[in-house]
């Protein structure tokens, strides 16, 4: 697999919350950070995700919003 990405993670999945149209996938990186994405059901039932399946959590983005109170 080749992608012009450049944050490409490796992971497993640790959990998932199916809902009526998303999943809430989380994932737990080498050193035990977690990182969660939301993805429709139709995706998780293409990728056959599963708890403890290996994944790579890919971010393109071209901005990070940060807030504080």
């Amino acid at each position: 697999m080749k992608l012009s990405a450049r944050n490409v993670l490796k992971g497993k999945v640790k959990g998932i919350v199916t809902g009526a149209v998303n999943s809430e996938v989380t994932l737990v990186l080498p050193g035990g950070t977690e990182l969660v994405s939301i993805i429709t059901n139709v995706s998780a039932k293409t990728l056959n995700l599963k708890k403890g399946k290996k994944v790579y959590a890919v971010v393109k983005a071209s901005n990070i919003i940060l807030g504080v109170d």
